[in-house]
């Protein structure tokens, strides 16, 4: 039997972010119940959990540490037992970046970057699929990035995390889209939010922007409406695809 929209579980982790804020925001205000993951942002996750109630929507904040599959799995028990029903939609928005030179990018940063980027959305998808193998629909939704596709200048450890990020992707679309499980990528360009705007204040940042076709920025709920669009039924065959959102910057 389909089950409506408002009956799916959705975990966005970096839920309280520039960009989580609205994906969580656009689900819960379309009906699905949706648990906010934060690792520190314990107020903002809150904050955003009341706003979205007071809105009529469903949502809870969580949280969930992206270095810990204890964290995760606590994660996933809190949300199935606070709505009655598993998460079927789990959003891999939780990410960290760091501006630094290749030749003095140490190993700590490296294994850091790795650990939280790729490790935390392998074990946390590793924890969802059972119970959505068990209702044959789920969807595994990951936020990589353009510089995954063509490489890093001052984040050489982060274009690496988000590169495996998609071929992790297409991975779990051949394994498991047979089973009624979708995996897709949204590889963003540059986006307005808190995590960006280091990088926006470099010169090399300042040249990203004035290249974009598109001619600005892109906004954290254009990102969001592509999520949403993603947990449709009718998206699943679009399963293994990573789609580029970077307003002309890169066609790969």
């Amino acid at each position: 039997m389909k089950q409506p929209d408002q009956m799916r579980v959705a975990l966005v982790t970096g839920g309280a972010g520039g960009i989580g804020s609205a994906i969580s925001k656009q689900l819960a205000l379309r009906g699905f119940r949706v648990g906010i993951g934060y690792c520190s942002r314990d107020y903002g996750a809150s904050t955003l959990a009341n706003e979205i109630r007071t809105l009529g929507g469903t949502a809870t904040a969580v949280k969930l540490d992206y270095t810990s599959r204890t964290s995760i799995r606590d994660a996933l028990d809190t949300l199935e037992k606070t709505f009655g029903e598993p998460v079927s939609i789990l959003v891999n928005n939780g990410a960290i970046a760091q501006e630094k030179p290749f030749d003095t990018i140490t190993d700590e940063d490296w294994e850091h970057m790795l650990k939280v980027n790729l490790q935390g959305p392998f074990a946390t998808s590793q924890e969802v699929l059972p119970k959505m193998l068990a209702q044959q629909w789920g969807r595994i939704i990951n936020i990589t990035s353009i510089g995954g596709q063509w490489g890093g200048f001052n984040q050489v450890h982060y274009a690496a995390s988000k590169a495996a990020l998609i071929n992790f992707t297409q991975s779990l679309a051949k394994i498991y889209s047979k089973n009624g499980v979708a995996s897709m990528a949204i590889a963003i360009g540059l986006v307005a939010t808190e995590m960006s705007a280091k990088e926006l204040d470099s010169s090399a940042g300042r040249e990203k922007v004035s290249n974009i076709p598109a001619g600005r920025l892109a906004d954290a709920n254009e990102v969001a409406a592509q999520i949403l669009h993603l947990c449709k039924d009718e998206s699943f065959y679009l399963t293994g695809q990573t789609i580029n959102m970077n307003g002309g910057m890169y066609f790969g």
